[in-house]
């Protein structure tokens, strides 16, 4: 395979456009949130991934799998904890059974903020999708994403 490879070239073009619709879908979410609830999209997707956690075996997530979750590095994802959890919106404590392994759990005050901005999210990435749609090199994908059954 060289660089000017066909399949190569419509990989790459394939790619692009998936980048672009994530960058445009992205920053129209983050101007919304960040109006409405001075949220950022990595704040919001933090919040949602935590509030999701439950009491029980397996249910509180490891640092590492909330950085997975939200898609940054375990010390990207710390510094986020940090600055949540001093506007009020996380606490943080020690794991009952390893007391190596520190939990975070989402406030009263965070769950309400994640409640009052999730119909945002959800017409933003609306508003977004719709907007992709126009554009015949990302109506595929936003097709592709709409069609979409992932579990939560």
């Amino acid at each position: 395979m060289t660089a000017t490879d066909p399949a190569l070239t419509a990989l790459a073009q394939g790619w692009h456009a998936l980048s672009l619709l994530h960058g445009r879908i992205e920053a129209h979410i983050e101007r919304a949130l960040q109006a409405g609830h001075d949220l950022s999209v990595r704040e919001y997707s933090l919040l949602d991934v935590l509030s999701r956690q439950h009491d029980g075996e397996g249910g509180h997530l490891q640092m590492k799998q909330v950085a997975d979750a939200v898609v940054l590095s375990q010390s990207a994802t710390t510094r986020l904890v940090t600055r949540l959890e001093d506007r009020g919106l996380l606490t943080r404590y020690l794991c009952p059974t390893d007391r190596r392994g520190i939990y975070t759990n989402v406030t009263d005050a965070g769950l309400r903020l994640l409640e009052e901005a999730r119909p945002t999210n959800e017409a933003a990435l609306r508003e977004a999708l719709d907007e992709a749609a126009e554009n015949p090199e990302l109506a595929p994908l936003v097709r592709t994403v709409e069609e979409l059954r992932v579990p939560a």
